[in-house]
């Protein structure tokens, strides 16, 4: 077979046509030479060609031949040639990986554990909090999570002297035993105990107590690897706030309720008085809003700004915790009510607690571990 075109530009029978709209040229140049089954027989197919352009077919005028000006036969685009294989683009998960770890050095870091994440080697999993108290990342934010981190930091105290006993609770604050409670529980007594959430007992020393303020700083005997609390930011907490309360109530150890944060910067007025109470069952005495409640706060009283709760509060949860739901401890407790009919073991919650603010205890504890006015 050979390749002829007739002087008028147009191909011989049998052969294709120029595409349609091209100008028709002159055949000028000699035949190509025929195509031998060595060739595959026929020309190979032209490139591809985007949309849009003019391809000339093999054979417009053999080999060589170049249309005149001005209609030149636009030229097949040049494939683009492929990228060595380490220079390609990456792609998936290993492309968005490396994006996000240019965004994340811009603003100062902290791509790697999202890189880790996304290529399935994820740390495991940790705790939050701070020093002390922990409180697992999968029982975070819930009350039991809280509970089990923090009741080993909570303990029951019994303070005795030649009047009587009284109960109340304690907040564990270094590992060597130092324990914050209120000045109420501990006044007057001659001895302490202290028993801690497994029922480990040990004989505590008062180091200091500041009664303006309702607090009192005691320490273990001969303590050592205690789980202490973790003290938080009572001005970060709001009303609303969902809190968690621990202490020793009616003597019932390690004793867990729960409730909201009612109000903020409650004036409570309570005694100073400096014998311990009679009957451990009864709640210590406080005024809040010009009225009187447990009883008589008598002639030497103070006033502090208080937190106000709902969370169950009953005797013998006197210096115990109020907790945020991060483990941390935000106040100790101090007053609470009981409707005025009611008296022993029958003046119960009604869900009005107030709670010494953290701040404050933080603000005070170089005064108590000085010895406060001991």
């Amino acid at each position: 077979m050979s390749d002829h075109y007739r002087r008028d530009g147009h191909a011989e029978p049998g052969f294709p046509q120029q595409e349609p709209g091209f100008p028709q040229q002159p055949y000028d140049a000699p035949a190509t030479a025929p195509l031998t089954q060595a060739d595959g027989g026929y020309p190979p197919p032209p490139p591809y060609r985007p949309a849009g352009t003019v391809t000339v077919w093999p054979g417009g005028g053999g080999p060589g031949f170049e249309p005149p000006a001005p209609h030149p036969a636009p030229a097949a685009p040049a494939p683009e040639p492929a990228a060595p294989r380490s220079r390609r683009r990456a792609k998936g998960p290993v492309g968005l990986i490396a994006a996000v770890a240019i965004a994340a050095a811009a603003v100062g870091g902290g791509a790697s554990a999202l890189v880790g994440h996304l290529v399935g080697d994820e740390p495991a999993r940790g705790t939050g909090s701070v020093s002390g108290t922990t409180v697992s990342q999968s029982s975070k934010g819930t009350v039991a999570g809280v509970a089990q981190a923090v009741s080993p930091s909570i303990v029951e105290i019994s303070a005795s002297s030649s009047a009587g006993q009284s109960t109340g609770s304690g907040v564990i604050i270094t590992a060597d035993g130092e324990i914050v409670t209120n000045n109420h529980v501990i006044s007057g007594a001659d001895t302490v105990e202290v028993r801690l959430s497994d029922g480990t007992k040990y004989t505590a020393d008062v180091v200091g107590k500041d009664p303006d303020k309702d607090l009192a700083l005691i320490k273990l005997r001969d303590a050592s690897g205690l789980k202490a609390a973790a003290l938080g930011d009572s001005g970060a907490v709001g009303v609303g706030d969902q809190v968690v309360a621990i202490g020793s109530p009616e003597g019932l150890t390690g004793t867990v309720t729960s409730g909201i944060v009612s109000a903020l910067d409650r004036d409570v007025t309570v005694a100073k008085d400096e014998e311990p109470q009679q009957d451990p069952r009864q709640n210590w005495p406080f005024e809040f809003g010009g009225q009187q409640f447990n009883g008589d706060t008598g002639d030497s009283k103070t006033t502090y700004k208080a937190i106000q709760t709902d969370a169950s509060l009953n005797p013998g949860n006197s210096g115990g915790a109020l907790i945020n739901m991060n483990g941390e401890i935000i106040g100790i407790n101090s007053a609470m009510y009981s409707p005025s009919s009611a008296s022993g073991s029958t003046a119960g919650s009604v869900g009005l607690g107030f709670a010494i603010p953290i701040d404050t205890v933080k603000a005070d504890l170089d005064t108590l571990r000085s010895g406060g006015d001991a």
